[in-house]
């Protein structure tokens, strides 16, 4: 599988597919412990080196899972990402589950929003405690839409040292918007952001003014959701964009989508995956999966060959920019 590289004072290598491990860790429905293991096994079988995984998903489960499955590699053979602005406090008497943030797991802890740099370092310290790990290589800060300024001030200051001082390896940030990576791009000296769902075959607000700036000043931009929830994995009535129920518009663009990729004999999961690699900026794609055969469909599709007539129909169609 083909790597690029991040970073500019510590480079650090991620596969163009990476694995999102949110749903290891039980979002909307339980995943076994069995199956999250078989799951990043089947990730390394296909030639992932790249792993995302944050506080946030499953209340830590996915940090315990991902690390202990990826324990008895090589540390230098892969990269691993996490993220910090979510402290996890336990609960005194835990009662019910964690589906209120989309978890399938028991309500052991409670989410703290933290972006201070006190606040960072202990999420890394905690972050490690739970992977089992030695290190983290890409650190970004998770999900600062409403706690701008203390993340610019404060939060992002604290990678920047880490990075420096070599806890760290690369610094940035992720989030489903890009107007916010777009200052971060432009007012710091971040390594990577993380864009998710707004560079896909149904969405290109990232094309406006993050890629373009990122390309410029060298950033690398990694693009999650670009399945958008799973209207472009398999578009029917029901299906889920941004999780929530696709309106009729967007799953009428998406069957219109689908029928000029079945003309060139591309699966729609090819393309969806295939189109936002393009983009010079674009480093890698994380496809979150929960199970082995979902990961070892994603690599076949990330492999599949897209001719160029496919992209010129689709823009001749006015379903992508041209």
């Amino acid at each position: 599988m083909r790597t690029a590289e991040l970073g500019r004072s510590r480079p650090t290598a991620v596969t163009e597919l990476g694995l999102g491990t949110a749903p290891l860790a039980g979002l909307f429905t339980p995943v076994g412990a069995d199956e999250a293991a078989a799951c990043v096994d089947a990730a390394w079988e296909s030639g992932i080196r790249y792993f995302d995984t944050a506080p946030h998903y499953g209340i830590g489960l996915s940090e315990r899972r991902l690390g202990a499955a990826l324990r008895g590699r090589p540390r230098d053979s892969y990269t691993l990402s996490t993220k910090v602005g979510r402290l996890l406090e336990p609960v005194a008497e835990p009662t019910g589950d964690d589906l209120a943030n989309g978890f399938a797991v028991p309500a052991t802890h409670r989410r703290v929003w933290d972006f201070s740099a006190d606040g960072v370092r202990r999420s890394i310290d905690d972050s490690l405690a739970r992977l089992g790990l030695d290190r983290i290589d890409i650190v970004y800060l998770h999900d600062p839409d409403d706690h701008g300024p203390q993340a610019l001030a404060e939060a992002y200051p604290a990678l920047e040292q880490l990075r420096a001082e070599g806890v760290v390896r690369a610094i940035g940030a992720g989030m489903n918007q890009s107007a916010m990576l777009t200052r971060f791009v432009r007012e710091t000296d971040v390594d990577v952001v993380l864009l998710a769902g707004r560079y896909t075959l149904l969405d290109q607000d990232g094309l406006t003014e993050l890629l373009p700036e990122a390309q410029r000043r060298g950033v690398g931009v990694v693009v999650g959701g670009a399945f958008n929830s799973g209207l472009l994995a398999d578009p029917r009535p029901g299906a889920t964009f941004d999780y929530t129920a696709a309106p009729d518009a967007l799953l009428a663009r998406a069957l219109r989508i689908k029928a000029v990729c079945e003309r060139h004999g591309v699966p729609l999961r090819a393309a969806a995956l295939r189109f936002p690699l393009d983009h010079p900026a674009v480093r890698g794609v994380l496809v979150g999966a929960r199970s082995a055969a979902e990961v070892a469909d994603a690599a076949t599709m990330t492999a599949h060959r897209i001719p160029p007539e496919l992209w010129s129909e689709l823009g001749s169609e006015g379903l992508l920019p041209r």
